[in-house]
């Protein structure tokens, strides 16, 4: 046991010396020029900048979370409910072209096919003479979300630092100089917005206007932009659209953006009074004031998690070297910058009462941006806040959670218009105004299972909290989302199963399957709608209401379709065995079921876990920015360290290098290309689930350790039923000790590598075939979770076992290695 205690104290002195050796930032010897992918993100959650650097011409591009074209609309195509019929025959008979055809004519939009994500403009600081400076440094510190740009001209060091202030709600911007007098520039406020003004006055530059008009919907946010300069010393003049400062000591600089958007129904606000509320608020403070406070309300966040995977020589460079280094040299401090980038990201991006983190997150630079910077809602958007309960940020899910819910409104419309069905639907797009029409062309936007999807994130909420009255107040909900299949599920002709028709696996067109998408009870179809059922049927029972409706969903989940392994061994994607091993296809949908579901498990499915091995294998790895991020979360599931941590590498190579891939930007933004920021947050997911993973009933411990990480430390991830990784430590690859805290009190399952036996001084028994984890439980149609060496030997998995701990709520258990 002495021995034990030295080891553990031994660790965290090595993580504490890594820690001071190689801070959490990305930093840059170089400014970042015209590419916007070289600049630095800061926000708050309703503003947004990307900081260039430039000594002699400073930009910050801004966005503000509600500046969207358009104005409250709806996209529905009522042609839809009449042409059904014939649209499921079609499919039925075979005919997908013709069906795809006809899809395109009567539920495809006539209307808007979604608005766009706009930027306001950009802040620009212009100093003469500084276009060759010495001992120029950029950086991003993730642990206090500050931003710094320093250099010096002659014998003058310039400093400045930027931050998003998560408590003043507005962005602050702070120049210095070592030598009095030293600071001089122009700064203007030009925007792209065709629609707006750009004035100056006094100490203020303003930009006011109105955004565009998109695809037949009149433009009607009205924005304002403020940014007041407080000077000490020297001059501050204006011109029409300028400010001068001459001469100045040190200029710090507030930025307010405002609009009037309410709800997506509701756009009466006062932009002006607005930005000026806010402005006035923070303009009485002083920069230090404003940088405390702000780091105070961030580090709230961003220190519940820590991760050390040690450091190597590596992480002494730049960031934009290290990523071009990082495919082939040891530097685990990557990884894990990269995992809290992805944290952090999240934190500045999506912060309650605001707008989620659309396909951008909130930094946009374009008028007409790739796909709008909307929410697509059939992978992309989701995946954006897989990181948000397992890394301890459940309340920067609240966007995400309150967006599903206003769509849960406006889906009712689109169910009894397009299909005659009851609940609420949506396609696999929406944006700030909430449509749920079906947008783009039959290729994409046929797919109707988003409200499947989208509820399971409510009930990941539910798991991780245990809260009954929030589950309460989302029930109605499930329960819409799984009427709408009720009525929407036909017989299959052939198998005489229930499935969607029209029904897709998205964006998959395969030559066997006449380069169409289209099919009725496609593999990801099945799944969700097995998911949404089981869910209300569980929440039914937990709530203790709504029996009769939870047996009508169990007597039609009984009908569904079950997975199929087809003739090359793989998960087939189809009801027909079609799929092609050289398929490798971005998107693999039919793996839903792996992740981000629990349907196939490794030790209650190992068959079906097997094949889904397969169908990786065959799908290959590099692949679009996204998509590689959503391999690391199978592989981790896949229990396969080494091949996650190959797609990390993959993921983390210099966009242009992986041919016919996407990978990162300098700035670690993720490259479909080009940005997505979904990749970003994907990989820290599956970074998380690489350490643990609590979706199989058990928290399971270093599940897919990767051999390039033998050891380490993290602090603060989550665990479904209400458990909470105080601190895991582990060595040359084997738990050393874990502290866990039980928030909700019931049975901790623990599930370990069998090499590891653990010793408390309590209560702690190998676990029975129970199948329970605190109030979480697996559907009750899945087999007990067993480890068995047939399954071990199918999956070439490591053993593992099983513990059982009683636990009391609000009480930390501590398990030592033996």
């Amino acid at each position: 046991m002495k021995n034990i205690v030295f080891v553990f104290l031994l660790l965290l002195v090595i993580t504490a010396q890594a820690q001071e050796k190689t801070p959490l930032k990305l930093w840059y010897k170089t400014p970042s020029g015209k590419t916007w992918e070289n600049a630095l993100p800061i926000g708050n959650g309703r503003l947004g900048a990307m900081i260039y650097g430039n000594p002699e011409k400073e930009i910050l591009q801004l966005n503000e979370h509600t500046v969207w074209s358009g104005s409250p609309n709806r996209n529905d195509n009522p042609e839809a409910l009449a042409a059904l019929p014939k649209i499921q025959q079609l499919i039925f008979d075979g005919k997908y072209k013709e069906a795809e055809q006809l899809v395109g004519k009567t539920i495809i939009t006539k209307k808007s096919h979604g608005q766009m994500f706009q930027p306001v403009g950009n802040l620009e600081l212009t100093l003469n003479g500084h276009e060759t400076p010495t001992n120029y440094y950029r950086d991003l510190d993730l642990e206090k979300a500050v931003a710094k740009v320093s250099y010096t001209v002659g014998d003058v060091n310039y400093v400045r630092e930027m931050i998003a202030s998560l408590a003043d709600r507005v962005i602050a911007v702070r120049l210095t100089a070592s030598k009095p007098k030293s600071l001089s520039f122009t700064a203007t406020f030009p925007t792209p917005q065709t629609k707006a003004k750009v004035s100056a006055r006094g100490n203020e530059l303003i930009v006011a206007g109105t955004t565009s008009d998109h695809e037949g919907v009149e433009g009607k946010i009205h924005f304002t932009g403020i940014s007041r300069f407080k000077s000490e010393g020297g001059t501050l003049t204006a011109t029409d659209t300028s400010l001068i400062v001459k001469e100045a000591n040190a200029v710090t600089i507030y930025i307010s953006i405002a609009t009037n958007f309410n709800n997506y129904n509701d756009i009466s606000g006062d932009d002006q009074a607005r930005a000026k509320d806010y402005l006035d608020k923070a303009y009485s403070k002083s920069f230090d004031e404003l940088r405390k406070s702000h780091v105070a309300a961030y580090e709230k966040y961003f220190n519940r998690v820590t991760l050390d995977l040690g450091t190597s020589d590596a992480g002494k460079l730049p960031t934009d070297e290290r990523l071009k280094n990082f495919r082939n040299s040891n530097d685990p401090h990557l990884a894990a910058l990269y995992f809290q980038f992805g944290r952090y990201l999240l934190i500045s991006s999506s912060q309650p009462g605001g707008q989620p983190a659309n396909l951008q997150g909130i930094w946009n630079q374009w008028m007409k941006p790739p796909w709008d910077s909307k929410y697509t809602i059939n992978i992309n958007a989701e995946m954006n806040y897989w990181p948000a309960e397992k890394t301890n940020l459940s309340e920067l899910h609240e966007p995400f959670l309150q967006m599903v819910n206003d769509l849960s409104q406006t889906g009712k419309e689109t169910a009894r218009v397009m299909y005659g069905a009851r609940g609420w639907v949506a396609h696999h797009n929406t944006d700030i105004w909430r449509a749920t029409g079906a947008v783009d062309g039959p290729l994409w936007g046929c797919w109707n299972a988003s409200a499947g999807w989208m509820s399971q994130h409510l009930w990941e909420r539910y798991l991780y909290s245990g809260d009954k009255k929030y589950l309460q107040s989302i029930y109605p909900i499930f329960k819409g989302a799984s009427l709408f299949y009720v009525d929407f599920l036909v017989k299959h002709p052939k198998y005489q199963w229930l499935v969607v028709n029209p029904g897709m696996s998205p964006e998959n067109a395969p030559k066997a399957h006449e380069e169409t998408a289209l099919d009725a009870g496609t593999t990801m179809d099945n799944q969700i709608v097995f998911d949404i059922f089981s869910t209300t049927i569980r929440a039914a029972e937990i709530l203790n209401s709504d029996k009769s409706f939870a047996d009508t969903l169990r007597a039609m989940r009984n009908q569904l379709p079950p997975m199929h392994i087809g003739q090359h061994g793989q998960l087939q994607e189809w009801l027909e065995d079609i799929d092609d091993p050289k398929d490798e296809h971005r998107h693999i949908s039919h793996l839903y079921g792996l992740f981000p579901s629990n349907q196939i498990s490794p030790y209650r499915t190992p068959q079906l876990h097997s094949a889904a091995a397969k169908t990786l294998a065959h799908r290959g790895d590099v692949s679009t920015g996204w998509s590689m991020g959503w391999k690391v979360n199978w592989w981790a599931r896949m229990l396969d360290g080494n091949h996650a941590y190959k797609l990390i590498q993959d993921q983390l190579t210099p966009v242009g290098t992986n041919p016919g891939g996407g990978g990162t930007y300098n700035n670690l933004f993720d490259a479909h290309p080009p940005f997505q920021i979904d990749g970003n947050f994907g990989c820290t997911s599956g970074i998380a689930e690489m350490l643990m993973q609590s979706s199989d009933g058990t928290v399971h411990l270093l599940p897919a350790l990767p051999d390039r990480w033998p050891t380490g430390r993290v602090t603060g991830l989550r665990a479904r039923g209400g458990f909470e990784i105080v601190s895991m430590d582990w060595k040359d690859g084997k738990i050393v000790k874990v502290v866990i805290k039980s928030n909700l009190g019931g049975n901790l399952r623990l599930r370990v590598p069998g090499s590891v036996k653990f010793s408390d001084g309590k209560s702690l028994t190998v676990a029975s075939g129970e199948n329970s984890n605190g109030f979480f439980f697996v559907d009750e149609t899945a087999k007990p979770i067993v480890s068995s060496k047939a399954d071990v030997q199918l999956l070439n998995i490591r053993e593992t076992v099983v513990y059982d701990v009683a636990t009391v709520a609000g009480k930390m258990y501590t398990f030592v290695a033996e």
